[in-house]
């Protein structure tokens, strides 16, 4: 497939709708978001990143563009169908980004194209999720009551206030936070080869929930270099402290693009 062809059809697949073709890009960062999150996580990243990193947030069923497709609730089996819907597009040069459930995904995904394809990311970013292999330490919250799933989705502080009291929107996306909340809490890591990528690592430090510790155990699950960055807030530092992360994350892909 011609170069051009690829550029163009960027934004054609529903993975990636939405996405603003870079030309002069020699890097691609494909994002994936967190639980209950869409594409629309990363909307201002673009301009905010190196101008030769083409920013690809990947849109997962369930919301956004795709909010009348069901929502996954397994891991491996969304890896699968977007290592499908991703492959025409990772001939350029590529890294992983995602937070909580999408480092799950994105590591996951890291994985099957080794296996699959003979295919890894340039680097790892894992941002706010605890190693896989590392026991939950929280219960399952996905099939809880109406009422107690409202009081988890209050504690984790991902799900804004006004959200929460307003019962329409509620009742929206309910079905996509239970789904993506399955997705997360049901995972389990099956042993395997290490990944030979870098990886940098991101947490917060007021994040209860992922503690150092649970984010230092990444790398035991890879040969390559490892970094770890801890930024002020809790889990959803990725919103709150964004301009130090993307400062952060700007100099780490500067590094990549010039040695591409």
């Amino acid at each position: 497939m011609a170069s051009s062809t690829i550029i163009e059809g960027l934004s054609s697949t529903p993975w990636l709708s939405g996405v603003k073709p870079n030309l002069s890009a020699s890097l691609r960062l494909f994002c994936f978001p967190y639980a209950g999150g869409g594409a629309t996580v990363f909307r201002t990243w673009q301009s905010e990143l190196p101008q030769d990193v083409e920013v690809c947030p990947v849109q997962i069923p369930g919301r956004g563009r795709r909010l009348n497709e069901a929502a996954y609730t397994n891991v491996h089996t969304l890896v699968h169908e977007l290592a499908q819907g991703l492959f025409p597009f990772l001939r350029k040069p590529f890294a992983f980004f995602g937070h909580s459930m999408g480092a799950t995904i994105c590591f996951e995904l890291a994985r099957y194209l080794r296996k699959e394809h003979c295919l890894m990311p340039r680097r790892l970013f894992v941002s706010g999720r605890r190693a896989p292999h590392m026991p939950a330490t929280h219960a399952i919250t996905y099939n809880l009551p109406d009422p107690e799933f409202f009081v988890a989705l209050r504690d984790l502080k991902g799900t804004p206030h006004e959200v929460l009291e307003q019962p329409d929107l509620m009742e929206l996306m309910l079905p996509l936070l239970r789904a993506d909340f399955e997705l997360s809490e049901t995972y389990t890591y099956l042993s395997g080869p290490l990944l030979d990528c870098p990886m940098s690592i991101y947490g917060g430090q007021e994040d209860d929930d992922v503690p150092r510790e649970h984010l230092e155990a990444w790398r035991e699950l890879t040969t390559g270099a490892v970094s770890l960055k801890m930024f002020p807030g809790d889990h959803f530092f990725v919103n709150t402290a964004q301009i130090a992360l993307l400062r952060t994350l700007s100099r780490e892909l500067t590094q990549m693009a010039r040695a591409v």
